[in-house]
């Protein structure tokens, strides 16, 4: 077997391969391309498998890590989000602090909520923990909150978190769809379709 994995950091983008065959490693270290990401990477294998008289074709396996996102994360670099969220939950965020690593430091200082509150906005809808609408989703004025984020508070993505939608997603794929037709250009998440991402990984893993 050939082995690569590749790591995208900040600053540098890591390979190495492992060729069991022939018992024989190899690294190889380039800059990180900020702008596009892939290129680096790309770039990348393509030298290694020059040095290593190989072809990608070659290859096994290729396994792929990176930093960007949590690095994006911890220095604040991210994109200007707004976020949706239920009637009435748009503070959870700064009140629901009960999963204290030290339950009994009253010192403790919690970081700031990576969407602050004037860019939270909460729609009119409820849906319960077994899937059922108790309240149905007012797009009129998810139209709105939509216009309001964008327009006003020129936001550059957009998180859409609805309380139980885990049990029936139904309400934040239609904000979504509505967000997408008002807005084509917007990046666009939904709580329910992180979990099921993440649902995905899990089973290849």
């Amino acid at each position: 077997m050939i082995r690569l994995g590749v790591d995208i950091g900040g600053t540098f983008t890591d390979f190495a391969l492992l060729d069991s065959g022939r018992e024989r490693s190899a690294v190889h270290k380039r800059l990180t391309t900020p702008d596009d990401p892939a290129r680096a990477v790309l770039e990348g294998v393509a030298a290694l498998m020059e040095e290593q008289d190989l072809c990608v074709c070659d290859l096994t396996e290729i396994a792929h890590g990176t930093t960007l996102v949590t690095n994006a994360l911890i220095e604040r670099k991210g994109a200007r989000t707004g976020m949706l969220v239920t009637q009435g939950f748009r503070d959870v965020f700064d009140i629901g602090m009960e999963a204290r690593f030290d339950l009994y430091d009253q010192r403790l200082e919690f970081a700031v909520p990576l969407v602050p509150r004037d860019l939270r906005t909460e729609v009119s809808e409820r849906m319960l923990h077994d899937g059922s609408v108790e309240t149905a989703l007012d797009e009129p004025a998810l139209r709105n909150a939509l216009s309001n984020l964008v327009e006003q508070h020129a936001i550059e993505a957009l998180a859409i978190c609805f309380l139980h939608s885990y049990a029936n997603p139904m309400h934040e794929d239609r904000a979504r769809e509505i967000a997408l037709e008002m807005f084509p250009d917007l990046p666009v998440s939904t709580s329910a379709g992180v979990l099921g991402f993440k649902h995905q990984v899990q089973r290849l893993i």
